[in-house]
């Protein structure tokens, strides 16, 4: 799914976990973020759940990290590199089964009250039970609007290119609805269809994003009793 090219503010610490359900996979993922200083997030993904098939325990891991190059301004838009390492803590019916790596160039960019996200990056696939590397690329473009004070909706279209015979092209179009009862707490949910490669033909979601606290904020009132 895309990614924005925003940050959070540094010393936020937020997540963001999720529950996906097709016919034959389910899952429940999760990312925590956190604002180490400005114009850098660190990640750390975990997939405490993960089932396919009939067969379900522990799922991969991740760690990387979402640097800003420059802010949006005027009509330039937000630019931001992501790096993330999926690590195989899944036994290989339920995951990767090697490393993988990602790097992505986000852009983001605000029209009044229409935002877009574009993603365009390259994962590294590793070959369980071998050595190297088999790669495909990635591109995605999400579009959002506010439909009231606390309801908006996103559509998005996403996919990744062929890395080998085990991993064919896949493509992607999502459509959800998005409320936040408050400015730390957004919940989404709805669907994306599979138009084409070796996914479930519809996936249901349901996730939240919640900002737990700023880490330098309460350091700094702790400092000064």
């Amino acid at each position: 799914l895309a990614s924005t090219a925003e940050m959070v503010q540094p010393g936020v610490f937020e997540v963001e976990y999720g529950l996906e359900a097709a016919h034959g996979h389910q899952n429940i993922n999760g990312l925590l973020k956190w604002g180490a200083v400005k114009n850098l997030e660190l990640w750390f993904l975990n997939n405490p759940i993960e089932k396919d098939a009939g067969t379900a325990g522990l799922g991969d891991s991740g760690a990387g990290f979402k640097f800003k190059l420059f802010p949006q301004k005027s009509a330039r838009p937000t630019l931001s590199f992501l790096y993330v390492a999926t690590i195989p803590t899944a036994r290989p019916q339920l995951g990767a089964g090697a490393m993988q790596h990602l790097a992505q160039l986000l852009v983001s960019k605000d029209f009044g009250k229409h935002h877009f996200d574009a993603n365009e990056g390259v994962q590294f696939v590793g070959r369980p039970g071998s050595s190297g590397f088999d790669r495909h690329y990635f591109t995605a473009l999400s579009y959002s609007h506010p439909l009231t004070k606390k309801w908006a909706y996103t559509a998005e279209i996403a996919g990744f290119s062929r890395a080998n015979a085990a991993n064919p092209a896949t493509m992607t179009i999502l459509v959800a609805p998005t409320y936040s009862p408050s400015s730390r707490l957004v919940f989404d949910g709805g669907a994306y269809v599979a138009a084409y490669g070796n996914l479930p033909r519809v996936t249901f979601f349901l996730g939240l994003t919640y900002s737990v606290a700023d880490l330098y904020h309460r350091h700094r009132v702790s400092g000064n009793q």
